[in-house]
């Protein structure tokens, strides 16, 4: 009897272990709990994660993911926190161009074996190239933003200069001629908003031809400014200090600081991230008129460089294969369609850029859609040590160079020969 008794409470003990071993939520039911750290803030951005969320919750009972919002602000330093205290998110939302510490600091998970094909297949390579660093892919790249032009319309008609398109687009020297053309009377033909001016000038110039880090053999990269790589630099300083058809108060702006001078016609276009149409729709005065055209074309044409925004699975989460799955649920076509409409970007999925919704004339869609075969990853999206020489280095370098204060050739010597000494600590 006492050992019939015994028996009948090891196996209690033991059922009882084996409950708590599965239950990922402290609730004894076996659930599994992710958190889902997303970086949406626009507000019908936050609704469709929210949305998407809640129909994975309805239809994977098993597997529950909490909603976690994070910030652009503060993303960089509060995942590193996370990561170094073992509290990192299972999913993160973050952008390409600041995986690299990450990645190669083990944090992330290698997701090569975790997607479906269905996934991999669908987004193009030159995308997934944004999200690879060594042999391992640590983000899925799901929405990108190229830089277009956002035009008075009206002016633009007025004028009666030719409006590009993206089968013909203006060429550099024909953008610099017409904005020219278009200032005059306190006006100006364009206002750059450069606060931020190197990823701006380092994308763009990947239609001229530039390049500017260059990877050796040795894997290593070292920094040349060459005739390409002047293109774009030397059109924005030569429209804001020889042509004065560029703003120069707004050289130092942010985006949306140049939108009331905009509207109030002060300025005939401004090059914007794609997503600023969203303010343009919301904020424009009644009766303002405005289209969104492609930015100009060098050598290598429409090309320019984008740093996607990826979603990526924590090294240290112990349900990678589920959080990969919810990776792939949220960006099924439909859903990855709902997530670029929510955000006013381009997704990257070649089955959600058919979408109909995507390809409207209303908003630009059908332009910035156009120019989705042209992104390309941002130029120094590998590249260790980049965000201490764009912060120490490029951008001050620039922001002296189109105010006027320097020359070309200084500009040249501070970004090689200052910028190569910051490399070279990071390629020991």
């Amino acid at each position: 009897m006492r050992a019939r008794w015994f028996v009948g409470v090891l196996v209690l003990l033991l059922a009882g272990c084996t409950g708590t071993s599965t239950s990922e939520d402290g609730g004894g039911d076996g659930r599994i709990t992710l958190r889902f750290q997303s970086l949406a803030w626009q507000e019908e951005s936050v609704q469709v994660n929210k949305e998407l969320v809640k129909e994975w919750n309805a239809t994977h009972p098993g597997v529950e993911v909490e909603y976690v919002q994070g910030s652009w602000d503060s993303v960089h330093d509060q995942l590193l926190t996370s990561f170094e205290g073992g509290e990192a998110p299972d999913i993160i939302h973050d952008a390409s161009d600041d995986l690299a510490d990450f990645a190669y600091g083990g944090y992330l998970a290698d997701l090569r074996d975790l997607l479906p094909t269905r996934l991999t297949s669908d987004i193009p390579q030159r995308s997934w190239d944004t999200a690879t660093f060594g042999d391992g892919v640590y983000g899925v790249p799901f929405l990108q933003e190229p830089r277009v032009l956002v035009a008075n319309a009206k002016w633009l008609k007025e004028s009666g200069v030719r409006v590009p398109t993206p089968e013909h687009p203006w060429s550099w020297p024909e953008f610099r001629r017409i904005t020219e053309e278009l200032s005059g009377d306190g006006r100006y033909g364009v206002a750059w908003p450069l606060k931020e001016p190197v990823s701006a000038t380092l994308n763009l110039s990947l239609s001229a031809g530039g390049r500017l880090f260059h990877r050796g053999a040795d894997g290593k990269v070292t920094l040349r400014f060459g005739k390409a790589d002047e293109t774009v630099p030397r059109t924005i300083h030569d429209q804001a200090n020889t042509d004065h058809s560029a703003s120069p108060t707004t050289l130092g702006s942010g985006g949306s600081d140049t939108l009331p001078g905009f509207f109030g016609g002060r300025y005939a276009m401004v090059p914007l991230g794609f997503s600023y149409r969203q303010q343009i729709a919301q904020q424009a005065p009644k009766g303002f008129t405005w289209r969104v055209l492609p930015a100009p074309a060098g050598a290598d044409g429409l090309t320019q460089g984008v740093s996607p925004q990826t979603l990526s699975v924590a090294e240290d989460s112990p349900h990678k294969k589920q959080a990969a799955e919810f990776v792939d649920f949220l960006l099924q076509p439909k859903n990855m369609v709902r997530l670029a409409l929510g955000d006013w970007m381009l997704p990257t999925g070649t089955e959600a850029l058919k979408d109909p919704a995507l390809r409207t004339a209303k908003d630009g869609w059908a332009t910035g859609t156009a120019l989705a075969p042209y992104l390309r990853p941002a130029p120094a999206q590998s590249v260790r040590g980049y965000p201490e020489w764009k912060d120490k280095v490029a951008t001050p370098a620039f922001q002296e160079y189109y105010s006027g204060a320097i020359g070309l050739g200084e500009l040249r010597e501070r970004l090689e020969d200052d910028g190569n000494r910051v490399l070279a600590r990071y390629q020991r």
